[in-house]
């Protein structure tokens, strides 16, 4: 179990927290490191080396943390964007 979960909203270009590329997470294992995860289309998370690329500014998109409110806001809305099990909806 983490001690600490960090969210970040990826975003660029004309996205922003309210409509973003998508969502990463960092989490934080005390002395024993963090792993890092992004949220797939069907709500599942897996590693990405996204957050370690952004702090070394080798990412092309922007990262900022968002609150756990806000990432469930954003979870939400890719719900509503892809549908439940990450299929798209009828537009």
């Amino acid at each position: 179990m983490p001690d600490k979960i960090t969210f970040y909203a990826v975003i660029g270009g004309d996205r922003t927290v309210d409509n973003p590329y998508g969502l990463v997470r960092r989490l934080e294992f005390g002395g024993d490191g963090f792993t890092d995860e992004g949220l797939r289309k069907d709500f599942s998370w897996f590693f990405t080396p996204a957050i370690v690329e952004w702090k070394r500014s080798d990412l092309g998109q922007d990262l900022v943390e968002v609150s756990h409110e806000q990432a469930e806001r954003i979870i939400k809305y890719f719900r509503e964007r892809w549908g439940p099990f990450g299929q798209p909806l009828d537009p």
